[in-house]
């Protein structure tokens, strides 16, 4: 068992019955009372964002959770299919589950996150950065680059992401998943 003191960024834990990882966490003390400890959860299996507070030394509940490296398939009825590459067995997770399903291509290489308890999908996690082509976008008007102008861009994945006005149809840009902006354009 653990306790406030053992509480650090990407703990996922255990709080009446949801499963939550910690985003953001500190301690407040006071001259008078004791020291508290405030996290802010993310919900791992729900879309609830709360914070907490227990007073420091308190018991708290982590769950192991065990990464593993999958491979993306591909989108059917039941939702989407990965593969791991070493024992080739395939898992099937929903789309509230996966980090950024929209920027999603076949044969991408994905972090899948297990409960331990019950060796179950617990979330998808795509790399921080990807490399897309361009798929559709208007072309920039020259002479309209004195601030830093952004058009809509669709990329292979199906996903819009705005980009600078120089970019064009065609071009290979890196995209950040997390924010779903663009970061640069990538030479071939």
């Amino acid at each position: 068992m653990a306790n406030t003191s053992d509480i650090s960024r990407g703990l996922i834990i255990k709080l009446d019955g949801s499963l939550y990882t910690v985003v953001e966490f500190g301690e407040n003390k006071t001259a008078r009372a004791a020291a508290k400890v405030w996290a802010k959860l993310k919900g791992v299996d729900n879309n609830r964002t709360i914070e907490k507070t227990w007073n420091s030394g308190d018991s708290i509940f982590p769950v192991r959770v065990e990464r593993k490296n999958y491979q993306y398939l591909y989108k059917d009825d039941t939702g989407y299919n990965f593969m791991d590459n070493e024992t080739f067995e395939q898992v099937v997770v929903e789309e509230a589950k996966v980090d950024a399903p929209q920027f999603l291509t076949e044969g991408q290489e994905v972090s899948v996150l297990f409960n331990t308890e019950t060796e179950q999908p617990m979330s998808v996690e795509l790399p921080d950065k990807i490399v897309s082509r361009i798929t559709y976008s208007e072309p920039g008007v020259k002479g309209d680059t004195a601030t830093r102008t952004l058009k809509q861009a669709t990329i292979e994945t199906g996903a819009t992401v705005m980009v600078p006005l120089f970019v064009n149809e065609g071009d290979v840009i890196r995209v950040n998943t997390k924010t779903g902006e663009y970061l640069e354009r990538v030479k071939e």
